[in-house]
């Protein structure tokens, strides 16, 4: 009786030692990537929530406890609200320029042309861009003096315009080269996405009579639902953390119009050295962006 328990017992065991046996070497194969994100995405996350807390010297050294006096300055503050306010503008203008335009070339690059590759290739050229590159080539456009814009209005009898220095054209002036860089990765992904529509179903439209609107609104968005959502998603919080462009062309001005949340981090923190309003506003930034990406995936998630 007693060796039959044994041998019922035995199993258990060894199940439970190569469920633990599992358990370790998956964890082995984890450490890796688990000490990176602690080091490089955890801690500097839980560096940045105690700083938000906390009053900091000049060199950013905590000194005391602020409990939520730091974000309390903040939402009593007129300047905060505007780097808000420019921030969303700047966000939702980006946000739409770029995926209208790429998908706009997009739908010109399916169309049976010569030299196709080369177009294609001139469309998505702006990701290899980097934007301090990207911001000097702008910084000429915008130019009032010798700048090709003013120049091009100045040839049809049109006035020239202060871009970078004017309050009602400042943001526009930085969205256009954030919009000319980002527009190569949407076009490739919008591009990969139109290829992977059958060409039966714009047979079968064609036969019924159905127009472009039609075509777009049943067959074209239907099918690339899924990629305008990623498009839309990267693009968001892209244009959320956009700092080099702020900085080449307008650096928070004119009267803060372009000072974005991202930029007023950058200035709180290294030029003012206020590093526990900066990791405040860090912080809200990072609440932002995950409330926008949470409420673009729970839109775009199917209905059943």
């Amino acid at each position: 009786m007693q060796a039959n328990i044994e041998a019922v017992a035995e199993p258990k065991v060894s199940k439970k030692h190569g469920k633990r046996r599992d358990w370790l070497v998956a964890l082995l194969f984890l450490l890796p990537s688990i000490i990176l994100l602690g080091v490089f995405v955890f801690y500097p996350m839980a560096r940045t929530l105690y700083l938000s807390t906390s009053l900091t010297n000049l060199a950013g050294i905590p000194i005391g406890s602020a409990g939520f006096k730091n974000y309390l300055n903040l939402f009593t503050s007129p300047k905060f609200y505007q780097s808000l306010g420019a921030t969303a503008i700047f966000v939702v203008g980006l946000t739409a320029s770029t995926i209208l335009i790429a998908f706009g070339l997009a739908s010109l690059a399916l169309k049976p042309i010569r030299s196709l590759n080369f177009v294609r290739t001139l469309y998505s050229s702006t990701m290899g861009v980097s934007a301090s590159v990207g911001s000097i080539l702008w910084l000429f456009w915008f130019s009032p003096t010798v700048g090709i814009l003013n120049r091009l209005l100045m040839s049809i009898h049109l006035p020239s315009v202060n871009w970078l220095s004017s309050p009602s054209w400042a943001i526009v002036s930085i969205i256009i080269p954030s919009a000319w860089m980002s527009i190569g990765f949407a076009f490739l992904v919008i591009l990969g996405a139109l290829q992977t529509i059958p060409t039966e179903l714009y047979q079968v439209a064609d036969l019924e009579g159905a127009g472009r609107w039609m075509r777009l609104r049943k067959i074209v968005l239907p099918h690339i639902k899924p990629t305008l959502q990623f498009v839309l998603i990267v693009t968001l919080i892209d244009a959320f953390q956009t700092f080099g462009q702020v900085d080449m062309l307008t650096a928070g001005g004119p009267d803060g119009h372009t000072n974005f949340l991202v930029f007023a981090i950058y200035t709180d923190a290294f030029v003012t050295h206020n590093a526990g309003k900066a990791s405040a506003e860090a912080i809200i930034l990072t609440l932002i962006i995950m409330v926008v990406t949470f409420l673009q995936f729970s839109i775009g998630k199917d209905k059943k």
